[in-house]
């Protein structure tokens, strides 16, 4: 009975890793950047936001399409300057309301170089307002915004939006072999780099830091990295959008003189 013990501690120390899913860090804007982990071993949903120091940021998370981050009855949570608000959207081009309960608990707040980073965490399950967040998922969609100006005062966002649509859950501790573990070098770099994936690629579409298509390129190959040249394009950051056929991930890369 003993050596039984010892074995089921053993399987479960090694199998402990995988309690964890995340969304790894998703790039929306140039100073907005999201990460998302679930622990299944408390039920404890994690939210890490890295957003411009001086004005409001927002993140909005659950099942929608693109372009439908805004609409109703989407969750969204927003820093109003001092905190991170639960709230509501109520369709495009209209305030979100605040939820009569903010189940998101700040545990950072931290400003480097003009760009804060928040941390916040939320159980699974909340308000019925709120998005149920559910450890079996094997992606989520994902939306962020920011200000057009500086201020804490949710007004319209202008271009500083972007849908990353459906993003891959990974289990944490596990060799990723999903395209959200691919890897981009050098970075930055004079506008050519190396997309390096353990998984198909079929797909690679750049865009600006706004969110508008540039270009797109085509992988006819299994070779597990492609060259990818965009030194035609001015100085600046570029978000990549990496696609197969079953799963597609956001990276970001900046290209100097």
């Amino acid at each position: 009975m003993k050596r039984t013990f010892t074995f089921l501690i053993l399987i479960f120390s090694v199998l402990g890793f995988s309690q964890q899913k995340s969304t790894g860090d998703v790039f929306f804007l140039t100073k907005l950047s999201a990460n998302l982990t679930l622990d299944n071993s408390n039920s404890t949903a994690t939210l890490v936001i890295k957003g411009p120091s001086d004005r409001w940021f927002a993140i909005t998370f659950g099942n929608f399409g693109d372009p439908g981050a805004m609409d109703a009855g989407n969750d969204v949570v927003y820093f109003n300057g001092t905190t991170l608000k639960d709230a509501t959207q109520n369709g495009q081009g209209v305030t979100p309301s605040d939820d009569a309960v903010n189940d998101w608990t700040v545990t950072s707040n931290t400003v480097l170089s003009g760009t804060r980073t928040l941390i916040a965490t939320r159980p699974f399950a909340a308000e019925a307002t709120d998005y149920t967040f559910n450890y079996s998922d094997t992606s989520i969609s994902l939306a962020g915004a920011h200000g057009n100006t500086a201020s804490n005062s949710l007004a319209y966002h202008g271009a500083n939006r972007f849908n990353a649509g459906n993003v891959v859950l990974s289990s944490l501790g596990l060799d990723d072999y999903t395209l959200n573990a691919t890897q981009i070098y050098p970075n930055p770099s004079k506008g050519e780099f190396v997309v390096k994936t353990k998984t198909t690629l079929k797909k690679i579409n750049i865009y600006s830091q706004t969110g508008a298509f540039i270009k797109a390129y085509e992988v006819n190959n299994s070779n597990d990295s492609v060259e990818v040249n965009i030194n035609e394009m001015q100085t600046g950051v570029y978000l990549i959008e990496l696609v197969n056929e079953k799963e597609k991930t956001w990276k970001k890369i900046v290209v100097t003189d």
